[in-house]
């Protein structure tokens, strides 16, 4: 009597602890979306669009920029880290252009054409074929015509024609970097007039001379380069002295917002990119659907991007997709560019509800969890969430932890990492003073590609826990994470697509209030979900659960204690089991070998 009583007082505190682990761990409704209450006063009123944005949201490029106007060096070359394209270079050039100071008279002049003689005088007029004022110019793309000009000959007349860089001359050219290392030799032409400080003809065919001497002409100039880092590194390894003395800069590709100063700065440059687009005003109930959108591409809820042509892209699709910029245009538009990107995802989505893809979502099981993936496509537009099962079984044998994927050569080397580190933690755990007895094998099932990361490594731990102390999981809960060798859960990549995966399929097969996912407490701030989970979290028929340790996932997961004293808790199950089958090892012994039952005892 006294023993059913005490069982019963513990299974009472065992359901009384995982409720309330349950409520400290789900988030609420609100969590799973940016805040934007707390800028509403400012939606209502108009940004401004002046021109001066571009040196608030990037001091340090426009600080490089003006430290490279000023610049005396010998070889003026900065080197700009941003997207190749003519929506960066033209943003560029604006910058420039704020922070340069009008250079008086003419660089440059004019050549003069006399049958076969061509003599070279300086700029008089600013009407010279080859006269310049300097200024701005930029160019996303290169050819050496166009770069260095031409000469053509016509019924036995010669014409010189200018290039980029006779327009430049005196002022400040900005080309894309990957287009002059696709073209090595004229990158090499090109250094050489800004060394020289001197352009000199010469004929674009080695086998085939210029037909008359061109006598060359001054030429100097500023240069900025621009590309992204792939490029930045192989400019830096043919070019390491140039590299290491020139001037540096980044445009930033998120701005963090902190107060309402920030809101407002950003909201003034998206304003600023509209009204160069030559798009309508943008109306007020926009910007909480458009925060919404700039969190999941940045992936955190306070950062907010600052590219261009994102930002652009959204405005033009809302502009195409209603009456104006508003919230229901912007939505129309997103949920049109999802149902034309989705058809991968619906695919994968409708093998699993046909059962050719295994996934349960109710009832438990030993040794098999619910863990989520990302999937990008080489050339599809969007990734998208899918959840994998990861099973686990137990044999006896050497301690032996085989990771299927590693053998079968399909696991990378971040995948394996993250094996040995939860190996780690369980070894440490247990305490032992001998080896495993136990040996274990985990695989994802049904999966026939390359695995690799560790984001999927708290799923596996809590799979091989669950194998070794004989406890099921609830299907019903997926999750994501990864853990380090103290049992620590970190964050992970791609949060709002894995959990948006993992719905889509509980709310095909009807939501039972139970389902739900569990995620790194350090990923609640990159949460921006679909609103139909916001609704579905709200309305209590699916949950999210955010956790900082691998004991409360296994509480979660398992409704039992990973470590208690004096109650049933899954270490002591797993210790209890290990005992067990040395025990039953000891009395199998040859007799000869059963001397080692007393040393063991001892």
């Amino acid at each position: 009597m006294f023993n059913k009583l005490k069982s019963c007082i513990i299974a009472f505190s065992s359901i009384q602890t995982n409720t309330i682990t349950l409520t400290s761990n789900r988030l609420e409704w609100r969590d799973l979306q940016p805040d934007t209450d707390n800028f509403q006063h400012l939606f209502s009123r108009s940004f401004n669009d002046n021109t001066d944005t571009l040196a608030s949201v990037q001091p340090r490029l426009v600080n490089a920029m003006a430290l490279l106007q000023q610049s005396s060096a010998s070889f003026p070359l900065m080197l700009a880290r941003c997207a190749e394209n003519s929506d960066y270079l033209s943003l560029l050039t604006q910058a420039l252009e704020s922070v340069s100071e009008p250079v008086p008279g003419l660089f440059g002049g004019n050549y003069l054409i006399e049958e076969d003689h061509i003599s070279w005088q300086p700029a008089v007029s600013a009407s010279d074929s080859f006269a310049s004022s300097g200024g701005i110019h930029y160019a996303d793309w290169i050819e050496a015509e166009q770069l260095f000009g031409c000469v053509r000959c016509f019924q036995n007349r010669i014409q010189l024609q200018p290039g980029l860089v006779h327009r430049a001359n005196g002022g400040t050219l900005v080309l894309s970097l990957r287009s002059l290392l696709a073209q090595p030799l004229m990158w090499l032409r090109l250094r050489q007039i800004m060394v020289e400080k001197r352009f000199a003809w010469l004929s674009p065919d080695e086998t085939r001379p210029l037909p008359v001497s061109i006598p060359s002409m001054p030429l100097q100039l500023k240069l900025v380069l621009c590309g992204e880092r792939d490029a930045l590194a192989d400019f830096q390894e043919i070019e390491p002295e140039l590299a290491s003395l020139c001037v540096y800069s980044e445009f930033e590709d998120n701005l963090q917002i902190l107060d309402e100063d920030d809101f407002t700065l950003w909201g003034s440059w998206v304003t600023q990119i509209a009204a160069h687009a030559g798009l309508p005003a943008i109306n007020a109930d926009f910007w909480p659907e458009l925060v919404r959108e700039a969190v999941r591409y940045t992936g955190d809820q306070e950062t907010l991007p600052l590219c261009p042509m994102w930002i652009g892209r959204q405005l033009r699709e809302a502009a195409l997709s209603g009456e104006g910029i508003n919230a229901q245009s912007l939505k129309t538009a997103l949920e049109a560019r999802e149902w034309r990107e989705n058809y991968l995802a619906e695919r994968i989505r409708d093998e699993i509800l046909l059962d050719q893809i295994l996934i349960e979502t109710e009832g438990e099981t030993i040794g098999q969890i619910n863990a989520l993936s990302v999937i990008e496509f080489p050339g599809h537009p969007r990734a998208f969430g899918e959840p994998s099962r990861i099973s686990c079984v137990v044999h006896a044998g050497d301690g032996e932890f085989t990771d299927v994927e590693r053998k079968a050569e399909l696991g990378g080397n971040l995948h394996a990492k993250g094996m040995m580190i939860m190996q780690a933690f369980l070894i440490a755990e247990l305490h032992l003073e001998q080896q495993l007895p136990f040996s274990a094998s985990l695989v994802f099932e049904q999966s026939y590609s390359e695995v690799d990361g560790d984001s999927a490594s708290l799923a596996e731990l809590c799979a091989l826990i669950s194998a070794l102390s004989d406890q099921p999981i609830a299907q019903q809960i997926a999750v994501t994470g990864s853990v380090d060798q103290l049992g620590n859960v970190q964050p992970v990549g791609g949060l709002n697509e894995k959990i948006e995966g993992f719905f889509h399929i509980c709310q095909q097969r009807d939501l039972t209030g139970k389902q739900g996912v569990i995620i790194p407490r350090s990923n609640v701030r990159h949460l921006s979900l679909q609103q139909t989970i916001v609704d579905a979290v709200r309305e209590g028929r699916f949950h999210i659960w955010a956790v900082s340790r691998i004991e409360e996932a296994l509480l979660l997961l398992t409704g039992i204690e990973w470590q208690k004293e004096d109650a049933p808790c899954l270490l002591r199950a797993i210790q209890e089991r290990i005992t067990q089958y040395n025990q039953q090892d000891a009395r199998h012994r040859p007799w000869t070998l059963r001397w080692l039952n007393w040393l063991n005892r001892s």
